[in-house]
């Protein structure tokens, strides 16, 4: 009789468990796409002006090249918006941009966020002890926003040399580790830019931003820890102009 009904209360369990993908035991593990109902699988991209696409040429920007790369079973949207600080207290918070609301309506199923960079700027930094609590709240909206989605932390990319605009390397240096400890905290997995881009000066011709190759070498990384492979796609990239055709 027990085994009847150990065997009932599995069944009902799957039954309510149907198209929720399973969580992994490794936050930062990869997405399975049989683990979803249905594809394409929604991919959020949140971030500033590397994320929107500044500084790479035609269309190009990594969450573009990320969306080539992982195929027609996901939907990758761009909710990148230039100048934005993770920081509540930060000149342009991103929070209070429409982008923000527009991730939260599109009801991801994995939200990849790039913030930081515009943080490193003085007039952000000096509000460094709020960078932790701010992004335990964006993470902790998405994870509790109605698609209960898979969140990904990236680490920013290397600023090259003295920077530009007031970024710097040596705050993005202060926040790695928090980054770390909140992703070990919320259960979000965290995407290594800031070492993907470890010598690739030549990739930010402005010290800031990632020209079309730099872009690439984020979205590879990307795709590496939501997929658990290797990219091997030869060609990513796409021309900066289409060639016009021919008339007849």
């Amino acid at each position: 009789m027990l085994c009847r009904w150990i065997k009932l209360v599995c069944a009902v369990v799957g039954i309510l468990l149907l198209g929720v993908p399973a969580l992994a035991a490794d936050p930062a593990g990869p997405i399975k796409v049989e683990d979803y109902a249905k594809t394409p699988i929604k991919l959020a991209c949140v971030g500033d002006s590397i994320t929107a696409g500044v500084g790479t040429k035609g269309n190009n920007s990594y969450p573009a090249q990320l969306g080539r790369m992982l195929g027609t079973k996901w939907q990758v949207s761009n909710f990148g918006s230039s100048a934005r600080t993770l920081l509540n207290a930060g000149d342009f918070p991103y929070q209070t941009k429409g982008a923000f609301k527009k991730a939260l309506a599109f009801q991801p199923d994995v939200v990849v966020i790039m913030l930081g960079t515009n943080d490193s700027k003085p007039q952000n930094w000096t509000h460094k002890d709020q960078f932790a609590a701010d992004l335990k709240d964006m993470v902790g909206q998405f994870q509790k926003s109605e698609g209960k989605p898979r969140v990904f932390i990236n680490t920013p990319p290397l600023v090259p040399g003295k920077g530009n605009y007031g970024i710097n390397e040596a705050a993005i240096q202060e926040q790695l580790p928090l980054i770390a400890a909140v992703a070990k905290e919320l259960g979000a997995g965290v995407i290594d830019v800031h070492a993907a881009t470890q010598g690739k000066d030549e990739m930010f011709p402005d010290r800031v931003h990632p020209n079309n190759q730099g872009a690439a070498v984020i979205a590879r990384t990307v795709y590496a820890t939501l997929t658990g492979k290797e990219c091997t796609e030869s060609v990513i990239l796409v021309p900066a102009e289409s060639p016009a055709k021919k008339k007849k």
